[in-house]
């Protein structure tokens, strides 16, 4: 499933995902993030490993790019994506918060964002269903999802 991309301003959030493109690759064992947009996306992780939760980011992406956000096999079954369209606005989230930076950043912990000095963001949640290795594909709605 490919998660669409509306055409928002860009403080505004995309409330609705119309579908999530994710399956298992052969080829090698990672979580990839492929941009099948016309613009520059911005992408932000996070996950729960043993020390707890992380955030990181940005992974800049060009239009048609895909990118490994992790290599190896995937240790946790769920993993949490946000992206911001930079060239028409909008962005891909949900209702799991955690912590953001406008720069790179990697953040332990989710709790009091603020008061530490980041943003606050909601990510969507990916569920790999325990695969080894998962590519999600974010999409404009102008265009259907490749198939």
């Amino acid at each position: 499933m490919a998660l669409p991309l509306p055409r928002l301003s860009a403080r505004a959030v995309a409330p609705a995902f119309a579908a999530l493109l994710a399956s298992a690759g052969p080829a090698s064992a990672d979580l990839r993030l492929c941009n099948m947009t016309q613009s520059r996306v911005g992408v932000a992780l996070g996950y729960r490993d043993a020390q707890g939760w992380q955030s990181e980011g940005w992974w800049n992406l060009k239009p048609n790019e895909c990118e490994t956000m992790l290599k190896g096999d995937l240790a946790a079954r769920f993993y949490y994506i946000f992206a911001q369209d930079y060239d028409r606005g909008g962005e891909w989230g949900g209702k799991t918060f955690m912590c953001i930076r406008d720069k790179e950043f990697t953040i332990r912990g989710i709790e009091d964002c603020l008061a530490r000095g980041h943003e606050r963001s909601g990510f969507f949640e990916i569920d790999t269903g325990e695969q080894k290795s998962w590519t999600v594909q974010l999409t404009d709605t102008t265009r259907p999802a490749p198939r």
